[in-house]
């Protein structure tokens, strides 16, 4: 490394910069996804600044006092391979402490990942492409508008997700562009999800059901705030087939895919309940 190398928890407007970078990387962040991931931890997003320049990135995301989350390592391409991101890595991981950490990483990374401690636990990949078709909402179902989490929401995040995100959720029901519905049954709820409009069509995550009808029934609601010709886009757990089975049904196809890996022992998560990733950002 050259010049006066310093790392430092990032401003706001340092934050949306990460965010532009992750989209020149053809990551395809959500336009408000910003102001939602810092809402969680403020502190939580370092870069590393070469000469007052900033040339690497990353998060580091606590949630309460036994889990964190890792995204947005990128390091500037003319400065990689120069140790620039690895000492801002172990630097950002420092603020996750003893917690268990996840992430999300491009699969030809796992072996520096194994290297500082991380444990392949499945894969996601993420499905593209402009919906061949629409699944048919069940009549047994009623769908109704989320705009704040429900207790109902964070019982059922509660089994995918391995810590509370209330702030989380506040911002992310709540932000521009994003269409968020829930799916009851007979009086119970069922299941929900959120469209959001992204650099590059539109994304649909989370995407959570208790069966595979109720996330068929969420999942026809937001299809209808998609304008028409446009590319959505849907991330789901390999090991889930019934997920897998969903994304093709709409027609799309296999765009890119992460490792779930974690630092720590990997979480007990009902996968089988996760039809859409919330986020490779933030989990």
């Amino acid at each position: 490394m050259q010049g006066s190398y310093q790392i430092r928890a990032l401003t706001p407007a340092e934050i949306e910069t990460a965010v532009d970078w992750a989209a020149r990387e053809g990551w395809n962040p959500g336009h408000s996804d910003a102001a939602c991931f810092a809402s969680v931890d403020p502190e939580g997003f370092w870069g590393g600044f070469l000469d007052g320049q900033m040339i690497a990135c990353i998060s580091v995301v606590n949630y309460g006092q036994a889990f964190s989350f890792l995204g947005f390592y990128i390091v500037a391409p003319e400065y990689r391979g120069q140790g620039y991101g690895y000492a801002l890595w172990q630097n950002a991981l420092e603020h996750a402490g003893g917690r268990v950490v996840g992430l999300d990483g491009v699969v030809d990374q796992q072996g520096n990942y194994r290297r500082s401690g991380f444990e392949l636990a499945y894969r996601n990949i993420r499905f593209g492409g402009v919906p061949a078709g629409r699944p048919e909402a069940s009549a047994d179902f009623e769908l109704s508008p989320l705009s704040a989490p429900a207790p109902e929401l964070e019982a059922l995040d509660a089994r995918v997700f391995p810590a509370p995100r209330r702030a989380f959720w506040q911002q992310w029901l709540g932000a521009e562009g994003h269409h968020s519905f829930a799916a009851y049954q007979d009086g119970d709820f069922a299941g929900f999800g959120t469209l959001r409009p992204c650099g590059s069509g539109c994304k649909i995550g989370p995407l959570v059901a208790v069966s595979r009808p109720a996330a068929e029934a969420v999942l026809a609601r937001l299809l209808q705030e998609l304008p028409a010709g446009q590319e959505v886009f849907l991330d789901v757990p390999e090991p889930h087939s019934a997920a897998v089975d969903l994304a093709r049904g709409l027609g799309l196809a296999p765009v890119f895919e992460t490792a779930r890996m974690y630092r720590g022992a990997a979480p007990q998560l009902e996968t089988d309940l996760i039809f859409g990733v919330t986020s490779f950002e933030l989990g």
